[in-house]
């Protein structure tokens, strides 16, 4: 059974409102979230192993200072392998963020399923 105009009307104003909201959203949660680069995870896990050895070295010539300082490495590997790097934005010039979406390759997910989302209802209303 189709919907009525006022239906078809709402349906429409209430999935405007939802691009208009979940596009304030990530471009809020963008500015403070991205991932980590393979340099700074290569980076993290040697300072982490670096670390691993230093703390082994410290038992082994029982100095507890030489055991702390591997702790330490240990510890700021994994937070350098884990925490993004700073000053960074999602549109880097070797990410697909200004790719064309319309053509169907590039872009995100999400802005592919937007898309096949209203070419399938545009389909529809012929």
């Amino acid at each position: 059974m189709p919907l009525s105009e006022q239906e078809q009307r709402l349906l429409e104003e209430m999935e405007r409102s939802l691009y208009h909201n979940d596009a304030d959203f990530v471009a809020g949660a963008a500015g403070r979230h991205g991932r980590p680069t393979y340099t700074t995870i290569v980076t993290g896990v040697l300072i982490g192993v670096v670390g691993v050895a230093t703390l082994i070295a410290g038992v082994g010539v029982r100095l507890p200072i030489v055991g702390v300082l591997g702790f330490i490495l240990m510890f700021a590997g994994v937070l350098i392998a884990l925490t993004p790097p700073r000053g960074t934005s999602s549109a880097r010039p070797g990410s697909n963020a200004g790719a064309d979406t319309s053509s169907g390759t590039g872009g995100s997910f999400r802005q592919n399923g937007n898309d096949q989302w209203e070419n399938r209802t545009d389909e529809h209303d012929e």
